[in-house]
């Protein structure tokens, strides 16, 4: 991809979307490289954490609970590298909508859980409000960025460009 900036002739979008889209890519993919980090040492809470949903039965929720930080760090690696991108976005855009989903549902059951998003999750000790709304709001900023790189995929400092034969320049005049 070679873009070229003539502010005067085509705005500034042009030179700007790239470096957007790495922006989101590096950022999405911190986002799931922490989430899963956080889970992974300890995979039998991870799928507490999803059975505290009460959505599924126990036994599936533990397979889920006990995959998904696997899924989270190996989306944070292709996004990292920018590396099948646009498949990487698609399916975090997918994980997204299934947590706020999740998120929404607990929500409007009355259920008092961590969402398990960044650590262990599950039921709250007595006392403890959950905070639902923040965690549904920050999972929207999360799926704008998935949107975006589902949109423009193509970025900067990939794998993905690199194999393309794709370059970068941004003339200032």
């Amino acid at each position: 991809m070679t873009v070229t900036a003539h502010p005067t002739r085509a705005g500034r979008w042009p030179a700007v979307r790239p470096w957007l889209g790495v922006a989101a890519r590096l950022g999405l993919a911190a986002v799931w490289l922490v989430a899963g980090a956080a889970k992974v040492d300890d995979l039998a809470a991870s799928g507490r954490a999803v059975n505290a949903y009460q959505v599924m039965p126990y036994d599936l929720a533990t397979v889920i609970g006990a995959a998904l930080p696997f899924v989270e760090l190996a989306l944070g690696v292709l996004l990292l590298l920018g590396l099948a991108t646009r498949l990487a976005a698609g399916v975090s855009a997918a994980l997204l909508v299934v947590f706020i989903a999740g998120i929404t549902s607990a929500w409007s059951r009355g259920l008092a859980i961590d969402c398990g998003c960044f650590g262990s999750g599950g039921q709250l000790a007595a006392g403890q409000a959950p905070s639902y709304l923040p965690e549904i709001l920050r999972d929207l900023g999360f799926l704008v960025l998935a949107g975006f790189l589902l949109t423009w995929p193509r970025t900067p400092f990939s794998v993905d460009g690199w194999l393309a034969g794709d370059t970068v320049e941004v003339d200032d005049e």
